[in-house]
């Protein structure tokens, strides 16, 4: 018999069982990259995660027989609903064996949940922060997941969407290219050459993680300022960028990170991680001293590069500062000696970027669907 209850968060025991079904679920994928258990479990602390200061959310669980066969978060996202004037609900977390009845069962609970507070439509998978990754995947299965910053599903996920009636509401990108097919057109180094001698536009490099780190706030809320015309945005608080960039230091190599100045104002960023997926993998979602040692030597080593932020101001677009910024990713990419890249979730509402990253040899090969329904 099919049964969902809600978790209690407040207990060690069913926290431990909503978040220990995912890992069990993927154990044998051989694409699927494990998130830290302690990440995820804050997501369902409310004294720690600093989306609870505005919002509110809940956890359910499917069991069959006592054995968990699905999950997932609902949650209501206030300043998104506030600034878009929408009343939406949003899902994320959400994981399930290939049995149409069990995320049914499980929608049934979300559906209810949100329209006891009002809502009408509910939307994900969409997580706690724009730095959560979106959608289900329904493209490109073949691929490993890049590191946790975007979502890995089974292939029959997207089916089980469409046959509850859930409809696509964006489809985000994951672009590749090997760098030898990552190549500047002359048009775009000329400008790039102007800019820099007119010295409109300026590049900060950063020597070390402690001049980062004192950059990380204003880093943040260029970052929050540059995708105010997203489908995803809304207004972070101030815990919440503080959160986020305090979890990014803790990976960030300072060399990787570039900042676009104007005026001694930062207007564009170009956020780069090497991909440390394989060393995730043999962690398994512990942190331990030797899995910190295996990380460091995985920084080293990988071949790999994600481009998880690109962005300039929406004001400074078109003044040349696009030609600085993707110079810069040529520059990092070839500098270091990655022989793959990835330009991670960029929405198709991004047109302008999506074309850049075409004309620099950068191709789509994995796509995420966020859903919607209304109810």
């Amino acid at each position: 018999m099919l049964q969902v209850d809600m978790i209690d968060t407040s207990s060690k025991a069913q926290v431990n069982r909503f978040v220990e079904f995912h890992y069990k679920l993927y154990k044998n994928c051989p694409q699927w990259v494990p998130p830290f258990y302690t990440d995820i479990k804050t997501m369902l602390n409310r004294n720690k995660h600093p989306f609870y200061e505005h919002s509110d959310g809940d956890f359910f669980i499917a069991t069959r027989d006592g054995e968990v066969v699905g999950r997932v978060a609902i949650m209501e996202n206030k300043p998104f609903n506030k600034y878009h004037d929408t009343h939406k609900a949003q899902f994320y977390l959400f994981d399930t064996i290939d049995d149409v009845e069990v995320p049914k069962a499980l929608f049934e609970r979300a559906f209810d949940w949100a329209k006891k507070r009002g809502l009408n439509e509910i939307v994900g998978p969409k997580g706690f922060s724009p730095f959560d990754g979106y959608g289900i995947q329904n493209e490109g299965f073949e691929h490993r997941q890049m590191m946790t910053v975007m979502n890995y599903n089974y292939a029959y996920y997207p089916k089980l969407m469409e046959t509850l009636e859930f409809e696509k509401e964006v489809d985000f990108y994951s672009c590749y290219a090997h760098t030898t097919d990552f190549v500047l057109p002359e048009k775009v180094k000329e400008i790039d050459h102007k800019v820099r001698q007119r010295g409109t536009f300026t590049v900060k490099n950063f020597k070390d993680k402690n001049e980062l780190v004192s950059w990380s706030y204003r880093i943040g809320q260029a970052y929050n300022k540059s995708f105010i015309h997203n489908w995803e945005y809304y207004p972070l608080t101030e815990n919440e960028i503080k959160f986020q960039m305090d979890s990014l230091m803790v990976i960030a190599n300072p060399r990787l990170i570039k900042i676009v100045l104007h005026k001694d104002e930062i207007v564009g960023f170009l956020v780069a991680f090497p991909d440390i997926s394989a060393a995730l993998q043999r962690q398994g979602g512990h942190i331990t001293p030797w899995g910190i040692a295996d990380m460091l030597l995985e920084l080293r080593r990988t071949k790999w590069v994600s481009l998880d932020g690109v962005g300039i101001l929406p004001e400074y677009q078109g003044l040349g500062g696009n030609a600085l910024l993707y110079a810069e990713i040529e520059n990092t990419v070839k500098e270091f000696g990655f022989e793959h890249a990835e330009e991670t979730q960029m929405a198709e509402t991004a047109v302008q970027v999506r074309k850049d990253m075409a004309s620099l040899g950068v191709m789509p090969y994995k796509n995420h669907r966020v859903y919607h329904k209304v109810i």
